[in-house]
């Protein structure tokens, strides 16, 4: 009978909902204990067991998959970034690699809202004075006073430039992809050179996959493009971000603040600067925490030559 090591942390809790799929084709499980991901070593303690995976962030390295081979076939990434995976030796390997467009999208969209809406609105910060017994009014503004400024323009980044628009914001995008015409008329979202956008937003929202040419695509250079009244969102991947030139462009002034949902290392070192800023949100890596976006099919991963849209 053919074996599925299952470690996708969002879909464990919610296993009864998928047994009848994987009973009706005839697929023994085998699901782990999982708090976050599957390193290495993890993984490396049931190679040879099972002929396919659904994973989330597992390190899928290349000894992993040699030790796994060639028994293990396919894998499916439930979530869109493959980027803990190594492709290249899947390839080699004969091991078909795919993943889950559009499985996070809105719980995503809605948390890179959320955070602009926090910042423009001053509601946690008006919270904590309240608590500290001041009665402060912070001064705030309208998303409608605001222009967000999209990196990538999969669908994540349509679904945060619909809602964006919504509020009456402008949205910049800009993407190394044609972004179809009909999605650029019917959202009004105006495509422009990363350096545009950057120099004329308010909020940046990341929202690029993870490549060897997106990997700290923000930078002390590209920082330094940015308003210094701006506000960087990260709901991507952690490396797309230069973390201690982010902890320095917001210490020295250079941006007024980030919301980041994921980091260079992750869990988040307990000696990080980041910790103790009061101009920065944090979240553990959980912006696509819904037990109601199942995704739409497993599709083969895409290759990139540079960053692109999060599907």
């Amino acid at each position: 009978m053919p074996t599925v090591l299952l470690t996708a942390p969002y879909m464990i809790p919610y296993l009864d909902r998928f047994q009848p799929v994987f009973a009706r084709y005839g697929l023994e499980l085998i699901v782990p204990q999982v708090h976050e991901r599957m390193d290495e070593t993890d993984l490396l303690r049931y190679a040879g067991q099972f002929d396919g995976a659904i994973c989330g962030d597992d390190r899928y390295t290349a000894r992993v998959l040699e030790a796994c081979s060639p028994r293990l076939k396919v894998i499916s990434k439930w979530g869109t970034g493959v980027d803990s995976i190594d492709a290249a030796a899947c390839a080699r390997l004969h091991i078909v690699l795919a993943r889950t467009p559009n499985a996070f999208t809105t719980p995503v969209a809605d948390t890179i809202l959320g955070y602009m809406l926090a910042f423009a609105r001053r509601g946690p910060w008006m919270d904590l004075a309240m608590k500290r017994g001041e009665w402060h009014k912070i001064p705030g503004s309208s998303l409608s006073e605001c222009t967000l400024g999209v990196i990538g323009v999969g669908n994540i980044g349509k679904a945060v430039t619909r809602r964006a628009r919504a509020f009456g914001m402008k949205v910049l995008g800009t993407d190394i992809v044609e972004i179809d015409h009909v999605f650029l008329t019917e959202s009004g979202i105006q495509m422009t050179d990363l350096p545009t956008l950057l120099s004329e937003s308010d909020f940046v929202s990341l929202t690029c996959d993870l490549n060897p040419t997106s990997f700290h695509l923000m930078n002390p250079k590209t920082f330094g493009r940015m308003k210094s009244t701006a506000i960087l969102i990260n709901t991507a991947r952690g490396p797309v971000v230069d973390e201690p030139a982010l902890i320095a462009a917001l210490q020295e002034g250079t941006i007024r603040g980030a919301a980041l949902d994921v980091f260079e290392v992750e869990p988040l070192p307990k000696d990080s600067p980041l910790l103790k800023m009061d101009n920065v949100m944090l979240a553990p890596h959980n912006s696509n925490s819904s037990p109601t976006q199942p995704g739409n099919g497993f599709t083969g991963t895409r290759s990139a030559i540079w960053w692109r849209g999060l599907d």
